[in-house]
């Protein structure tokens, strides 16, 4: 049924052009109002070609309006995705960051040493791209690590411009105490999810970073 405050214009009663306009507006607002939520029943009063009209008039998209429906959901959905990117990483941060923390590394000094743990003696502009970092901030966080005697920079024979950096025999046998944990940390962390959801979320992921690499203009490489 129509809400009690929808009236159709009175039959018999002259009105000025604006009246009429005025009245034909305050009708359309609650008729499509009554429409979008479902009150409205098939009443013969409604049956007429003129309000059949009207009504379609009130409830079709009109031009550009379904691109902007369209334009302004992928604009929520591209911001609450990338909070939720975000909070994840947090999230995740937040999980693992204690245990690192006991072992007297930062979660960048544990990427540094974890990808020389498993991809080997790496050219310091490699770690940069891998562990997403500017060229001073690598140099400051190696720096650190070669204090401590967890890894150490080599020149390259061939060379001598580019420079490697690998693990210390002291910083092999820190990463191999310290990953187990922190794999089964991020496991327990990330226990919500199947093992088919995770594979779904990595392939979306991967997907949205070719894509924003591409429009920034950024190179693709293998890791992507």
């Amino acid at each position: 049924m129509l809400p009690s405050s929808w009236r159709a214009p009175t039959a018999g009663v002259k009105l000025s052009a604006a009246q009429s306009a005025r009245r034909a507006v305050r009708c359309d607002r609650r008729l499509g109002d009554a429409l979008r939520a479902g009150n409205v029943e098939p009443l013969g009063e409604l049956t007429h070609t003129g309000t059949l009209v009207r009504i379609l008039t009130i409830v079709a998209p009109r031009p550009g309006q379904q691109t902007e429906l369209t334009s302004d959901a992928d604009r929520t959905a591209t911001l609450q995705l990338v909070i939720a990117m975000g909070r994840a990483l947090q999230a995740l941060e937040r999980a693992v960051g204690p245990h690192l923390v006991q072992q007297g590394l930062s979660l960048t000094e544990f990427a540094v040493l974890e990808a020389l743990y498993h991809k080997g003696a790496l050219r310091l502009g490699e770690i940069r791209d891998r562990i997403l970092l500017t060229g001073a901030s690598t140099t400051y966080v190696v720096k650190k690590l070669e204090e401590r005697g967890l890894m150490r920079r080599r020149a390259c024979a061939e060379d001598s411009r580019v420079v490697f950096g690998e693990l210390t025999a002291r910083g092999r046998a820190l990463i191999d105490e310290v990953f187990p944990a922190h794999v089964g940390l991020l496991q327990r962390a990330m226990g919500g999810l199947s093992v088919s959801q995770k594979r779904d979320a990595i392939r979306l992921l991967r997907t949205l970073s070719v894509h924003a690499r591409r429009a920034s203009g950024e190179p693709i490489t293998g890791q992507d």
